[in-house]
């Protein structure tokens, strides 16, 4: 009898439907991706290579994505101020935070060409006037080497110290950034002279940026006994 009834029982078990594969893409596989380098287009046809001149010649007769809105081939274009201004951007405003990052990096160059021009002959030349460069230096010095991460084991939480990836180092100096320039500077300041000053400050391995960059370093030193529950 109990066979009878569990041959029953699994044939009753409640349907549950198959997951089916979703073609995200609206594109067809044989699209190829679209080429935004303007270099390779002002090469002449003598100095390319096979390979190139083959991927040219597909292009003519094969269908081509269109190019998101985040790609561009203006020489000004710089995929991580892209990624700040969407981090900066609240509700969406993304003209806005165009707008505002343009003119941080106005107010950087002015400040560093006023500083060029009061400056004697001797140390014009070690003075950056390029906000762009500026810019890149600033956030790889806030960029934290090793962090901490939860981790329970037996009951308790521990503050692991493990090293952190490329893109975390930079969410992490880009969030900081943001963040001190929001909630912990004078609320009459506009934005941009607060965001260059913290560039301009992080550029020179200054600023709190900084000293939070090192408190957390110091604090994954002093937890560094528990780093072994990385992998136990």
């Amino acid at each position: 009898m109990a066979a009878p009834m569990a041959a029953l029982g699994g044939r009753l078990r409640a349907w549950v439907p198959r997951l089916t594969q979703v073609r995200w893409s609206r594109y067809n596989p044989s699209y190829i991706e679209p080429e935004v380098n303007k270099e390779l287009y002002r090469k002449p046809p003598e100095e390319l290579a096979e390979e190139e001149k083959e991927k040219l010649e597909l292009k003519a007769v094969q269908p081509v994505k269109a190019a998101p809105p985040s790609l561009s081939s203006s020489v000004f274009s710089d995929p991580m101020i892209s990624k700040f201004t969407n981090m900066m951007m609240k509700d969406g405003n993304k003209v806005l935070a165009r707008s505002l990052m343009a003119q941080t990096l106005e107010a950087i160059k002015r400040k560093q060409l006023e500083k060029y021009h009061k400056a004697p002959e001797d140390e014009k030349e070690t003075i950056e006037c390029n906000p762009y460069v500026i810019f890149h230096q600033a956030l790889k010095n806030c960029q934290p080497i090793i962090g901490l991460t939860n981790i329970t084991r037996g009951g308790k939480t521990y503050q692991v110290p493990v090293p952190l990836k490329d893109n975390r180092k930079r969410f992490l100096a880009m969030k900081w950034m943001i963040t001190e320039c929001r909630e912990n500077k004078h609320r009459r300041t506009l934005m941009p002279e607060k965001l260059s000053q913290e560039l301009l400050q992080a550029y020179n391995n200054e600023g709190p940026i900084i000293k939070k960059k090192h408190v957390l370093h110091k604090m994954a030193e002093a937890n560094r006994a528990y780093a072994h529950y990385r992998w136990w």
